[in-house]
């Protein structure tokens, strides 16, 4: 897929604190008039969190909740039903503050490794330790966001819907370091050819429209996540060493979007918005960058989800996110 898009300048991860979905869709469209998201809402529960409500989404798999996590199950239970009529609420409430709305929407889900991660067998196994369980992970999970997408795209018909895939235990698959049921192992690393197979095949899900691949834990790897054909890289700005300056500047090159956390994902004292954005100009002079393809290249987003802030840090952060855009278009230098 193509990854030249154009992004607006500021949106948020996911997550928000609190459990009322109309008044967390009020907050992101509020907060984000060019590019709001569907948010999550963790704290309700089993089923909002973020693996419970992509299990939710699976097409002919289900999962149930057990003590040690997630697990596999036979058919459809009380958790699945209450992750499906919590997206539907979510749903609702978003349709009913993107009235007549035109312009990108961003919706999240977890994506297929770090589900195979998280998600246990019935042996109580993470399916990462199957490559064929993990392959009909994946194709259930793409089947179930091409209904989720239609679904969106019905509800709020003027969007442009932009899939990010939340990838957080990415690094750990790549290199061997997800541990196995009992703690005293690690389940063995998965070949990067496998892993960036499986993340184009659900990448492709979205046809021609764009895909951001979210992960907020250090050494995300930019250059295989732009080949598995993501339009964008969503990351915790805090966590990149100089030693990631060349794959970021290859991908930018290569017309990856950046979409750079450089706001604190839980209630911390905010500088200047000029202040937050001063790591990301220092970035693009070293990469010797055009100034001017910075307001292009980058969105500007908290570090990670905001479910462990407060509700008035959460909103402070949108605006803040807002406002450090607003500096970087009109200051790159």
């Amino acid at each position: 897929m193509n990854a030249d898009f154009s992004f607006a300048p500021a949106t948020g991860v996911g997550s928000l604190p609190g459990g009322d979905a109309r008044e967390a869709a009020k907050t992101v469209t509020g907060s984000f008039e060019d590019f709001p998201f569907l948010a999550e809402l963790p704290a309700r529960g089993p089923g909002a969190d973020m693996i419970g409500r992509t299990a939710g989404l699976l097409v002919e798999l289900y999962a149930r909740v057990e003590p040690s996590g997630w697990r596999i199950g036979d058919r459809p239970g009380r958790d699945t039903k209450r992750a499906r009529s919590w997206l539907r609420e979510d749903l609702d409430a978003l349709e009913e503050h993107t009235q007549g709305y035109e312009g990108q929407l961003k919706v999240q889900a977890v994506g297929p490794w770090t589900l195979a991660a998280a998600l246990e067998l019935r042996n109580g196994e993470a399916a990462l330790s199957d490559p064929g369980a993990c392959r009909d992970l994946a194709g259930s999970l793409a089947e179930g966001l091409r209904l989720h997408l239609a679904e969106v795209r019905r509800r709020v018909p003027g969007a442009d819907v932009v899939l990010q895939l939340d990838e957080p235990s990415l690094t750990s698959v790549l290199r061997g370091q997800v541990r196995s049921a009992s703690g005293y192992r690690t389940h063995r690393a998965v070949d990067r050819q496998v892993v960036e197979g499986t993340l184009r095949d659900v990448v492709g899900v979205h046809g021609d429209g764009p895909v951001v691949v979210h992960s907020c834990a250090p050494d995300v790897p930019f250059a295989l996540l732009r080949r598995s054909g993501a339009a964008a890289v969503s990351f915790d700005f805090s966590l990149l060493t100089e030693r990631d300056d060349d794959v970021i500047g290859e991908a930018v090159e290569a017309g990856t979007r950046l979409f750079a956390g450089v706001v604190p994902g839980v209630d911390a004292p905010l500088s200047d918005p000029a202040g937050s954005v001063m790591g990301v100009r220092t970035l693009w002079r070293r990469l010797g960058l055009l100034p001017g393809l910075l307001a292009e290249a980058v969105t500007l987003t908290p570090s990670c989800g905001l479910a462990g802030a407060s509700p008035g840090y959460a909103r402070r952060a949108f605006a803040h996110c807002v406002r450090a855009a607003r500096s970087l278009a009109d200051d790159p230098e």
